[in-house]
């Protein structure tokens, strides 16, 4: 072969790399905005949610109620976790993630379609709660699942920015649901928003599931697991024994989530509703200030991405839990009825936990051996989502109403779980995610 034949070879080599990295990259992207952009809109539209599929005698009660629902979903989380990380581990990466949009995109057709209480009655509220299920069994198995699909095919000197694409998509998908919910409170009048528009959103992301499914099913599957396959060492011991066996670093997932979570679900998504429910704020006021702090943050993750590539995980990691325990209870007493007020704290606070978030997708892949990577991380990161990040809207609001708001100090207590639990993970900066376990 001739060296202008070679030239050409490998130039065809790395241009048909490139296509695939970008098919692996909008792929994970789109499904992963999808998902996310699903379960922002709930949040965004609780209010009206909650006059079509409860008693709205009590609007309080009603909002409560949706709320629930909200946190309901997540129970799903742990389930979908276990269940999608057994098929990630068992039949690949991709089969996993083209199966949880498939379940994502059905829950938002079926809220979109909802009947109102007033037609239905309890068979409503019914309807609601399932397609939460489905959306919490999917989404706990889409976000572990992508986490160590992009992990697993980026650069090892550069997994720590590449990992930042999971949130960044993630929370693209929140901002879109958020900009949705602005221009419509623009466009429409609270009528025609309490009639039909909160509809909208829902619609759209079940359509766009469509696509995403497509794209999916055109992506190549990881090497790593192409190799694990070829070995069968994914098939050597039962699932459940194999998370055990490495259980420290399923109970590090769930230190390192719990107080982080609570964070981000408090200040980048319930944040908006909080201040037009509980501070008066004006409702398209509370979403811009959201959409401004959800752009901050997607500014913020790639940095601190490329910074943990350079001086390691545990730095940033104790950087960005250190940094939002130390602010929280400042930022949570500066909040009142003012934008600028809310727009800086959500915008600080989001910046900060930005630096977490950016990595925990790949810290988390290089905990574990490729084998058992997606249960492993998967049961106990939804769990922990679950059970914390999921509660977090309701407690925040509950707390609220009472006599003495205790959330700032339960997020603080969390928020030193994680930091603490960040002392115990090793320096995993680099590590080849290709070593099998012995």
């Amino acid at each position: 072969m001739s060296s202008i034949d070679s030239r050409t070879a490998n130039e065809r080599e790395a241009e048909q790399s490139r296509r695939t990295t970008r098919k692996n990259l909008v792929g994970i992207g789109m499904g992963n905005l999808l998902e996310w952009y699903d379960w922002n809109v709930y949040a965004s539209f609780a209010v009206y949610i909650a006059a079509h599929a409860f008693d709205n005698d009590d609007p309080t009660s009603a909002l409560l109620s949706a709320l629930a629902v909200f946190a309901v979903g997540f129970i799903a989380r742990p389930f979908g976790g276990f269940l999608f990380g057994w098929i990630g581990d068992r039949k690949g990466r991709k089969f996993s993630l083209t199966l949880a949009i498939m379940l994502a995109s059905f829950g938002s057709l079926a809220i979109a379609l909802m009947p109102d209480y007033q037609t239905m009655g309890a068979w409503s509220s019914l309807m609601l709660l399932l397609a939460r299920l489905v959306q919490g069994l999917a989404h706990g198995g889409e976000l572990p699942a992508s986490q160590v699909f992009l992990s697993e095919v980026a650069p090892r000197k550069h997994r720590g920015l590449w990992s930042s694409w999971i949130y960044v998509s993630g929370t693209t998908g929140i901002l879109f649901g958020l900009l949705l919910a602005a221009i419509l409170n623009l466009a429409l009048t609270t009528e025609q928003l309490n009639s039909f528009g909160w509809r909208i959103p829902f619609a759209l992301g079940a359509v766009a599931g469509l696509y995403t499914l497509y794209l999916r099913r055109n992506m190549k599957e990881s090497e790593v697991f192409e190799q694990v396959a070829k070995s069968n060492a994914n098939r050597k011991r039962n699932i459940v024994a194999q998370i055990w066996e490495h259980r420290l670093a399923a109970l590090q997932v769930i230190g390192l989530t719990i107080g982080l979570t609570v964070a981000y679900y408090a200040w980048a998504i319930n944040a908006p509703t909080f201040a037009n429910t509980q501070l008066g704020m004006d409702r398209g006021l509370t979403l811009w200030a959201g959409v401004i702090g959800n752009i901050v943050l997607i500014g913020a993750l790639p940095l601190w991405g490329i910074l943990s590539d350079r001086i390691g995980r545990k730095p940033v990691m104790l950087i960005s839990a250190g940094g939002a325990l130390v602010l929280y209870y400042p930022m949570t007493l500066w909040l009142r009825d003012d934008f600028m007020v809310l727009l800086l704290s959500v915008s600080i606070m989001s910046a900060l936990l930005a630096g977490a978030l950016a990595i925990m997708p790949a810290l988390f892949s290089e905990l574990f051996p490729p084998e058992v990577r997606t249960s492993g991380i998967g049961f106990p990161y939804a769990f922990a989502v679950a059970a914390f990040g999921g509660t977090a809207p309701y407690i925040q609001t509950w707390a609220a109403s009472s006599s003495f708001n205790f959330f700032p100090i339960y997020a603080m207590a969390l928020l030193v779980i994680s930091a603490v639990t960040v002392f115990t993970v090793p320096e995993t900066k680099g590590k080849d995610l290709n070593v099998l376990d012995q």
